[in-house]
């Protein structure tokens, strides 16, 4: 059976809003709940964009049961890796061991803040290894002095750490970040439902690991409202990741989406109450290897609908798959 997931969505939400949000959705039954890290939302429509870290942190003693992670933490830029293993320690600690990390190479939109300039992605991915390792050995308890390519860590140990570290997925969208997500991560995290991803993480040392999707869905009684909410807030999304990693704004991804209809977000996003709809959509994930998929219910007003007609009409439905 495919476990379902929540999604925070930082970039349509409030802090406290969130909060709220993931609790309500524990009590509906959802198996996990994943959370956004962004400086900025896609669309400046969606409207948010709170420190990821503290609204975990509030999650966490605020729910009881639903597993927390992040979808995902770029450690190259903004965050250096050292300080993501701290963060992430404590997370498992506060959430007493509900807490997964989540590790991508990053977006532009999100990593120019602090300056760095944005490289190729070879060069992305072999600072996500790096940080990796950084990252995997101070949860392991060592002492840590590294001087590598890409980072330094001078005398560096975690005081806090958890008896058992959090897992590690890594976002992968290729050959390559495939290869290295099956090396060293606990789990995939991917957001197209493609076999060739999951296949490529099994070659690589990822056989019998969790694989987690995510799908964004409008639910509104009215479908018309659905799917103008969805163009409005997501048609960013269907520029494909090898678009979106680049971009370095919400005016850009504005005037990249200029053209896209909303017929063209119907075509990947399921807007309405049809529950066949969203049913058939996580099947093709759950068809290409993947164990786990995180609904998006896109925008931030519409969390509790969303969630009543989840507890009561939808997770039903899914539970079948």
């Amino acid at each position: 059976m495919v476990r379902i997931g929540y999604t925070m969505m930082t970039e349509q939400a409030g802090p406290r809003d969130l909060v709220d949000h993931v609790v309500a959705a524990e009590r509906a039954g959802f198996d996990f709940s994943v959370a956004s890290d962004h400086y900025f939302p896609w669309l400046d429509s969606q409207g948010h964009a709170p420190y990821a870290w503290s609204v975990l942190g509030a999650a966490a003693q605020a729910t009881t049961r639903i597993p927390l992670m992040t979808y995902v933490t770029c450690p190259t830029f903004r965050y250096h890796p050292a300080v993501v293993a701290q963060k992430a320690a404590t997370m498992q600690l506060l959430s007493q061991g509900r807490f997964r990390l989540g590790l991508g190479s990053g977006e532009n939109l999100n990593e120019h803040v602090v300056g760095p300039g944005w490289p190729a992605s070879h060069v992305r991915l072999e600072r996500l290894e790096e940080a990796v390792g950084v990252v995997r050995s101070l949860l392991d308890g060592d002492r840590v002095n590294h001087h590598g390519t890409h980072f330094d860590v001078e005398d560096a140990r975690l005081m806090d750490l958890p008896d058992v570290p959090p897992p590690i997925g890594i976002a992968a969208s290729g050959p390559a970040s495939c290869a290295l997500a099956g090396r060293l991560g606990d789990a995939l995290v991917a957001v197209a439902p493609e076999r060739d991803l999951v296949t490529a993480f099994g070659e690589h040392g990822g056989s019998g690991k969790p694989c987690i999707g995510q799908l964004p869905i409008s639910y509104d009684p009215d479908r018309d409202t659905a799917l103008r909410r969805a163009h409005e807030q997501f048609r960013w999304a269907l520029g494909g990741w090898h678009v979106n990693a680049e971009l370095p704004n919400p005016a850009a991804f504005a005037e990249a989406t200029r053209y896209v209809r909303p017929e063209d977000v119907a075509e990947s996003v399921p807007c309405g109450d049809d529950v066949t709809a969203v049913t058939e959509a996580v099947r093709r994930y759950a068809d290409a290897g993947f164990t786990e998929v995180a609904l998006i219910q896109i925008g931030g007003e519409h969390q509790q609908p969303y969630l009543d007609w989840a507890h009561s009409t939808l997770l039903p439905a899914l539970r079948k798959l």
